[in-house]
């Protein structure tokens, strides 16, 4: 345990990472944040307090608000009152970094429209931690958060996405996790490489490696708890020159109507919706007898 000297901050908006799983894990200057700011909000105040705790950090009499996606429109006008006395204020999402698929956004815009100090405490992100055990190409990666719950919007989702040259990451439930790497095969390819990262820094972490198609097969045999971070591949190149687009139609034509297959196909082939669209229809006539 340290101990933190309290120092007087500038006046500002300071977001703090705060650990993933393991407490030790928090930075030396984010604690002396929370040590010395007046102000302190927090996606789960439970938790802070705990940390806090953990960490030997004194609160003493300073506030310790909740400010998260629900109650943002009414917390946010009394924390900008504080900003604007002149006090400090740390602002921490349950886990992780502030911001990325967390709360926070529309207060550090609204803080920086009004002139004040917005700065950050770097540190854990559960993004950066999977790209880093994945074993996945790191030179380029787009974050795409969490996928649309609703099957045919997460289809059309990857579809969109699946000609990024980079590797993609999202946050997933373990719920829908089995559904979204099956979805992700149908789209993006059965044999792209992938890795679903689970628990990150805690006692169960585990990263498992494959291919979509194995993956698939592997998650649907188990079932698994704790927050989930997907990787895929960047597509090969010359890949989308083995794109079965009538296999694919088919498969989709399962479960989507005729409209919706032939955009998620043509979205996956990069090939012109006009022409999938008289395919699928051909398609649909044949299935139906």
């Amino acid at each position: 345990m340290v101990n933190h000297e309290v120092k007087p901050l500038a006046a500002g908006l300071y977001f703090v990472a705060t650990p993933i799983g393991t407490a030790r894990d928090i930075t030396l200057r984010a604690l002396d944040i929370l040590a010395s700011a007046d102000v302190i909000a927090a996606e789960d105040t439970r938790s802070m307090k705990r940390l806090l705790e953990i960490h030997g950090v004194p609160l003493g009499t300073r506030p310790v608000i909740a400010y998260h996606d629900h109650n943002g429109d009414k917390v946010r006008p009394r924390l900008m009152a504080y900003l604007a006395e002149g006090k400090s204020v740390a602002y921490a999402s349950e886990a992780g970094t502030p911001l990325i698929a967390d709360p926070g956004y529309d207060l550090g815009k609204i803080a920086r429209e009004e002139g004040v100090l917005v700065t950050a405490a770097p540190g854990p992100s559960a993004v950066i931690d999977a790209m880093t055990i994945a074993g996945l190409p790191t030179d380029r990666f787009m974050f795409a958060g969490f996928l649309p719950n609703a099957k045919n919007a997460r289809r059309n989702a990857l579809a969109e996405l699946g000609d990024i040259p980079a590797t993609l990451v999202f946050y997933e439930s373990p719920k829908r996790v089995e559904a979204m790497l099956q979805d992700a095969a149908d789209i993006l390819g059965a044999t792209r490489e992938a890795a679903v990262c689970r628990e990150l820094t805690k006692k169960f972490e585990e990263c498992v490696n494959g291919t979509l198609e194995t993956l698939v097969a592997e998650f649907s045999e188990r079932s698994v708890k704790g927050e989930i971070v997907v990787l895929i591949t960047r597509r090969a190149e010359g890949a989308s020159d083995e794109f079965d687009t009538e296999a694919e139609l088919r498969k989709a034509l399962e479960s989507m109507s005729v409209r919706d297959a032939s955009d998620v196909v043509s979205k996956a082939s990069g090939q012109p919706k006009r022409k999938i669209y008289q395919l699928a229809l051909a398609l649909d006539k044949e299935r139906k007898g």
